[in-house]
């Protein structure tokens, strides 16, 4: 069963993490994410979780990691400012394997930039912030359905794999208010089990995911941000060893790209396609409704990170792709290793989405 709301999309974030069993928030208010933990602020604490307001981002990102080790679903929320200082703490995340989830409602950087605007210019951040090499999964919503959604289907990936997951929304999809339809239950995923007596970060599946020992279970485990053994030990001196480590973290994520990946196909056989994730969507679905027409292709994305390159090869008719993004063209970029026809960046900075008026210039060869 469903129920009808009109939500704005933050609220929706906060009820789609509350739906999907998040009992930690831990945070540092922010434009334009601040209404993702006031709605956690007074909803949380009434079913049994806990709600606190850090001192700032840096704090925030540590206290859901030792959260997530008691075992709870851990979330924090922010924007660019906030994101650039959880950085340290993200790659602690990731080689710690600690599954968490941090929602970055994006604003027009960089410095304090635009906070009450929106962006998409933390697309590349979010995969390459923090030092060494990792993986990441990145979600980014073009409604305040999928904002619900997605935010619900973050704790279950970051609960499967051991890792922090990210919800790349904007300042559009955050602060806009739509219909939705709210159901009375959403699927959870839980986390590994860990088998007790083996070491803690011990893999034996092909998976490359160890089981989960939760803090206060009796379960003997050491966690360090240092390079480490299957014991959790450090062994920062040796060669082979950390460079199993950190192999083992980024294919854990990579050879699931296609299980994770999420996206739309419309019109295969077009040969001008438009890619869009986040607000741009929007603007790309007026274009495609106004236009009707079968040449016209759109690649939608929901999961950015792993990058979906296998959709784009379902165009085998296109001969260029248009990247409408609120960036300079971050995700053009990556869309650039992965074909061989031109790439159309279509940037737009300022805080505000495309008119469907500047794609269609575009479209007809005018811009």
């Amino acid at each position: 069963m469903t129920r009808t709301e009109f939500w704005q999309g933050n609220t929706a974030c906060a009820e789609g993490a509350l739906a999907a069993g998040c009992n930690f928030f831990g945070g540092y208010p922010i434009t334009p994410s601040t209404e993702v933990a006031e709605l956690m602020a007074a909803k949380l604490p009434k079913k049994g979780g806990v709600f606190i307001q850090m001192e700032d981002e840096i704090a925030s990102m540590a206290s859901i990691i030792g959260a997530s080790w008691t075992g709870a679903r851990a979330m924090t929320a922010t924007s660019g400012p906030g994101f650039s200082l959880m950085m340290e703490n993200i790659g602690f995340a990731a080689m710690t394997e600690t599954p968490c989830v941090v929602v970055n409602v994006q604003r027009g950087g960089p410095s304090t930039g635009q906070p009450t605007m929106s962006a998409q210019g933390d697309m590349m951040q979010v995969r390459f912030g923090s030092h060494g090499d990792y993986a990441v999964i990145a979600l980014s919503p073009a409604t305040v359905q999928e904002m619900f959604e997605l935010t619900a289907k973050a704790f279950n990936l970051a609960d499967k794999y051991r890792t922090p997951v990210f919800l790349m929304a904007d300042e559009t999809v955050g602060h806009m208010r739509e219909k939705i339809l709210v159901p009375d239950s959403v699927e959870k995923i839980g986390r590994k089990p860990f088998v007790p007596g083996t070491p803690p970060f011990k893999v034996t599946d092909p998976d490359l995911i160890p089981g989960f020992p939760t803090f206060g279970t009796g379960q003997h485990v050491h966690v360090t941000g240092l390079t480490h053994d299957e014991r959790g030990y450090p062994a920062a001196t040796n060669p082979p060893l950390h460079a199993a480590l950190v192999k083992r973290l980024v294919d854990k994520i990579e050879n699931a790209r296609d299980e994770m990946a999420d996206y739309d196909i419309v019109n295969p056989d077009a040969e001008q396609v438009f890619v869009a994730y986040g607000g741009p969507v929007r603007t790309v679905m007026q274009v495609m409704h106004d236009k009707k027409d079968t040449n016209i292709g759109f690649l939608r994305i929901r999961t950015v990170w792993p990058f979906p390159e296998k959709a784009l090869a379902k165009f085998k008719n296109a001969q260029r792709f248009l990247v409408p993004e609120m960036n300079l063209g971050q995700i053009a970029r990556e869309i650039q290793r992965h074909v061989k026809v031109p790439v159309v960046p279509i940037p737009k900075l300022g805080g505000e989405l495309h008119t469907p008026a500047e794609l269609v210039k575009v479209l007809e060869g005018k811009a």
